[in-house]
This record gives C-alpha cells, sequence and structure tokens, in this order.
C-alpha cells in the first residue's frame, strides 16, 4: 500500500515539507487506541533468533533507523512500533540551530537516492533531553552528536563532550558524526590527529560515569584503503567500541540524474542506492582487514531485504535504514527480520 498508494503522494511534495507532514500524521495516528496495536501487528517480527548482543548492549533485532529521521526525538516511541531493534537520534548539538539554508533535501527518483545540505539543523541539547525523558523503554536509542556549525575549531572538542555529558543518562550508545559534508570547517574533523584527540576526551568523559556507555565513530563512504587503515589504527588505539559505516556521500559517480539536475541542486550529501556499493566496500574492507577487531553498523543503500543481507555478509554485525525506509516505506524492516531468518 505504501508504495502504490502513499508514495506518490507524497513524492508530489516538497521533501522537506512531506517529512514534517508524515511525523505529524504518524503522531496523530498513534494517539488513537488500537493503532499502535495494528503497526506491531504489520511490521514488527518478534524472535528471539534475531537478538543481537552488540557493544554489551542487547538488541531486540539487528535492524535500526539511522540519525536524521528523527533529529530531536521527537518520533522514536511512536516509530518503535514499526519493528525496528533500535533507533539513532541526532544529530543533536549544543545549541539549537536553522541548518543550512532552504531548498537543502531533493530526491533523486531515477537513482532511489537522496541528496541532502540539511547542515545538522536540530533544536539543541536540551530539547533533545526533554524528549528523551519521555522514553517508554521499548528499544535501544542511540545519541547522534556533533559541532555547531558556528564553533571555532578550537571548541570543536568542548561541543562534543558538552552533548556527551549532557546526554549520557538518556541514550544506550553514542554515535561521534565527524563526516557529514553538510557543517562548516569540515576538515579538521577528518584529521586523524584531531580525531585522536576528540575520541581519547570523549573516552575520558566516559569514564567519570559509573555506567560507561559505547562509544562509534560515524565514516565517510568515500575513504581510500589508506584512510580506512588509519580508522582500523583510530579504532584500536582509543578503543573505540565499533564503527558506522557509512555517512553520505560526495561522490556522483555514476548516477542517472542529469548533470544539469546535479547542478541545479548543487552540494550535499548523496545517500541511498547509488552508495549502496560503496559502503558495503567499506564493512568487507574494514571487516577483514582488522580481522573484526570491533562491530561495525552498517548503512548505506538499503532498500530491498538482500541488500542488508551483503551488508551483514559483508562483515555487519547490525544495519541501519534511512532513504530505503523514505522509498520503500516500514514493510522493508520486516522484509529484512524475515530475510535474516530465512538465512538461519
Amino acid at each position: 500500500m505504501y508504495k502504490t498508494l502513499l508514495r506518490p503522494i507524497f513524492f508530489a511534495f516538497d521533501p522537506e515539507k512531506i517529512h514534517h507532514f508524515t511525523f505529524d500524521l504518524i503522531k496523530f495516528a498513534s494517539k488513537i487506541p488500537g493503532f499502535p496495536v495494528i503497526f506491531r501487528s504489520l511490521y514488527a517480527v518478534n524472535d528471539k533468533r534475531l537478538e543481537r548482543e552488540v557493544f554489551g548492549l542487547k538488541f531486540k533485532n539487528p535492524v535500526g533507523l539511522a540519525a536524521g529521521f528523527d533529529k530531536n526525538a521527537v518520533l522514536y516511541n511512536e516509530l518503535a512500533n514499526f519493528g525496528f531493534g533500535f533507533i539513532e537520534i541526532g544529530t543533536v548539538t549544543p545549541k539549537g540551530q536553522a541548518g543550512n539554508i532552504k531548498k537543502r533535501l531533493f530526491r533523486l527518483k531515477d537513482d532511489k537516492g537522496i541528496i541532502n545540505r540539511m547542515g545538522f539543523n536540530n533544536e539543541g541539547l536540551e530539547a533533545a533531553i526533554v524528549q528523551l525523558k519521555k522514553n517508554r523503554g521499548k528499544l535501544i536509542i542511540g545519541g547522534n552528536i556533533g559541532k555547531n556549525t558556528a564553533t571555532k575549531p578550537e571548541d570543536y572538542t568542548k561541543d562534543y563532550l558538552e552533548c556527551f555529558n549532557a546526554l549520557h543518562p538518556f541514550v544506550d550508545y553514542f554515535v561521534l558524526n565527524v563526516s557529514c559534508p553538510n557543517v562548516g570547517s569540515h576538515a579538521k574533523l577528518n584529521d586523524k590527529d584531531y580525531l585522536e584527540e576528540l575520541i581519547n576526551a570523549v573516552q575520558s568523559a566516559n569514564k567519570t560515569f559509573e555506567i560507561q556507555k559505547p562509544i562509534v565513530l560515524k565514516i565517510a563512504p568515500d575513504l581510500n584503503d589508506g584512510q580506512l587503515d588509519e580508522i582500523i589504527d583510530l579504532v584500536k588505539s582509543t578503543n573505540l567500541d565499533g564503527v558506522i559505516a557509512s555517512n553520505t556521500s560526495t561522490d556522483r559517480t555514476g548516477l542517472k540524474a542529469s548533470k544539469t539536475q546535479l547542478e541545479t541542486i548543487g552540494n550535499g550529501g548523496l545517500s541511498g542506492q547509488p552508495i549502496k556499493e560503496k559502503s558495503t566496500r567499506v564493512i568487507k574492507y574494514l571487516s577483514e582487514k582488522s580481522n573484526k577487531a570491533f562491530p561495525i553498523i552498517g548503512v548505506g543503500g538499503i532498500h530491498s531485504a538482500n541488500d542488508a543481507i551483503e551488508k551483514l555478509e559483508a562483515g555487519a554485525d547490525l544495519v541501519q535504514i534511512y532513504t530505503g525506509f523514505i522509498y520503500e516505506g516500514p514493510s522493508l524492516i520486516k522484509r529484512i527480520n524475515k530475510a535474516i531468518l530465512n538465512t538461519k
């Protein structure tokens, strides 16, 4: 029903406007008595064989929702009814910020992709905490954190630490988002020496809490083998708990979209099917070269159950969807979980 009825209607409107509309729609429907039960019966797969223990956490299934969809943690309780095993909120920054100027979200329908240059638009740390206090404990919540666009390079670490310390009681694991191509002064966040400094600072903060939370690094799909080797070394030297592979891409190679269309859209991070092979290659390289030394969350171009199985077979321990959720609808979660059960 989603692909034949709802998606054509949704895709007739501006992507960002329809994103907010669907949020309101899910929120409204979830308040109608019986609807959450209906959603769970339609989409959730409850089977002990789907459970995964990763980062010392028990996930009820390995299919999660990637960061960027529920930026302000306003819908995770309702989204849990669609059968996700975990949801990542954010990216959260210390202060609320509007992000980049609109229009900043674009569909590439022929490619089953999306280009965005949102720019970490979110309501800020305090607003996220207010929402996270409403957590009904249905599933694991990840906290994706970043820096404010206006923050000076010498204060980047301070931004990450502020988010980490404040969110620590409210999320189950943390993601250091250093690979988003849509924020200002991005270069420093890709410098290995700075990354080591940042991760060590966050690790030190983590040790001040009675219960330490897993910390993972989200990396770009465009890294070459040498850069991936550096990531492997970095994970080992800083005792990171794992990696998310991958973020959006700046590469436009092989797209069906015309050169004119891409020039009209301009800069931004590409997600969806066009980056499927890139992210899978990164997962496979990290897994094999490190001898599976750390867990990997695979994300990028998962639009079918087979896409998810490919990520898992390449070495991912968990998977996340975002663009595939928009193109394929909530039934994708059920199809992936069913396929995982059938491969056992």
